[in-house]
């Protein structure tokens, strides 16, 4: 098997004295569509965290390699020129940034009407406002995948990507993210949507801070369905590591 694009060995996270991710293993090949599924407070978002650079997300211990470089050992926007991209929860504001600027930011030469029209938005309408609280979040999400699809990334983040995307159904959704491997890049698929599951390569599920399982998406969706979880209070779920 080839060298992964991203290889997470025994990665540890504390934040405030809570331990958040617990020597978690993970790999995601190139152009793979990887989902990762899991309770509310698994430590799902924290490990998109931790690999985006985010202030406050420093590893305890562990190791991350991307392309083959030691990821830990840069800083966010160094992460972001090795092709490595992250959607939040909550997408930024940028006052008196036009969305035509915003999405040429660092590429001024691309044309970013094809990604605006991927994203169910309108060219015309939207080009020439402004990256502020006059967009709605709904909005903002859409602008912020658009971003994403003309950077054509090595390695997307997609966190909750259908969380707060007013009227983008889930079909819209997935063409977005196969957009993303088609283009060459690999996705890192944070959900809890069963049908966005489905279209990955593999899944794993994310327990008390550690991967439990990883395999198929019908399977991964089976396993996490039948452990029932409401919420993640650290323990495996039963589940004993090999």
């Amino acid at each position: 098997m080839p060298m992964p694009l991203l290889d997470i060995r025994s990665l540890s996270v504390v934040v405030d004295g809570q331990v958040i991710l617990d020597r978690l293993d993970l790999a995601v090949q190139g152009r793979e569509i990887h989902a990762l599924v899991g309770a509310n407070g698994s430590g799902k978002t924290t490990l998109a965290y931790v690999l985006m650079g985010c202030e406050g997300y420093s590893p305890s211990a562990g190791h991350v390699l991307f392309n083959g470089m030691d990821l830990l050992r840069l800083k966010m926007h160094e992460r972001a020129r090795l092709g490595l991209t992250l959607t939040w929860q909550e997408p930024a504001r940028f006052e008196g940034v036009t969305v035509r600027e915003y999405l040429s930011l660092g590429k001024p030469e691309c044309d970013p009407e094809p990604a605006l029209k991927q994203v169910g938005l309108d060219p015309d309408r939207y080009l020439t406002r402004r990256m502020d609280k006059a967009l709605s979040g709904g909005e903002r999400h859409r602008i912020e995948l658009a971003s994403v699809l003309s950077m054509k990334p090595k390695l997307a983040i997609l966190d909750e990507p259908v969380a707060g995307i007013d009227m983008l159904s889930i079909h819209h959704i997935i063409e977005i993210i196969r957009a993303l491997k088609a283009s060459g890049g690999s996705v890192l698929l944070i959900t809890h949507q069963e049908e966005v599951v489905l279209i990955a390569d593999r899944a794993s599920q994310l327990c008390g801070g550690r991967i439990i399982f990883s395999g198929s998406p019908s399977e991964a969706v089976d396993h996490f369905r039948g452990r029932s979880c409401v919420r993640c209070d650290g323990e495996v779920c039963g589940y004993v590591r090999p």
